[in-house]
């Protein structure tokens, strides 16, 4: 598979929302565009499992113990990430990104056939923050604990994740 070029954002801590206090959301711009069918298979085959489908929540969450990574399968959407100071995208079949421990997300609106696949690094769990002020300082020293993941979601051992996450 040839490497599509990737986007990179940075979220500050709004206060509610963590964020990731030093990696960066990824965004694969139609990376599967041409085989969304296949999104899963291609996460597991790059060890993100506990894999799962459907959309994404309509309120601001985010997990402070995994990162995740989200592919769209069918249809769009628009997700707002980095909570309520954050931003909005526009995302698309074949789209594809990477949200590291802390990243707030949100739908904002979608298409009727809206779908993702969601997975997790080695198949970790994950919990879920709202952004309460009581889960605070214990979730911001465990979104520092997480490791970063070995394999990229998309393209294995030689991916973005290396470049932006592990250096």
């Amino acid at each position: 598979m040839q490497q599509i070029r990737v986007k990179t954002y940075y979220f500050r801590d709004d206060g509610a929302i963590p964020n990731h206090p030093a990696w960066p959301v990824i965004l694969y711009p139609g990376v599967w565009k041409d085989q969304p069918e296949q999104t899963e298979t291609l996460f597991n085959r790059h060890h993100w499992l506990n894999s799962w489908t459907n959309g994404v929540y309509d309120y601001h969450h985010y997990h402070s113990n995994t990162h995740e990574v989200l592919g769209v399968i069918q249809g769009s959407a628009v997700i707002q990430l980095g909570g309520k100071l954050g931003r909005k995208f526009q995302i698309q079949t074949g789209d594809v990104l990477l949200l590291p421990a802390g990243t707030g997300h949100k739908k904002i609106s979608s298409s009727d056939d809206f779908l993702i696949v969601g997975a997790y690094p080695e198949g970790s769990d994950y919990n879920l923050h709202t952004g309460e002020e009581s889960d605070r300082p214990e979730v911001l020293e465990e979104i520092k604990q997480v490791p970063a993941p070995w394999q990229d979601p998309v393209y294995g051992e030689d991916g973005p994740v290396q470049e932006y996450y592990v250096k």
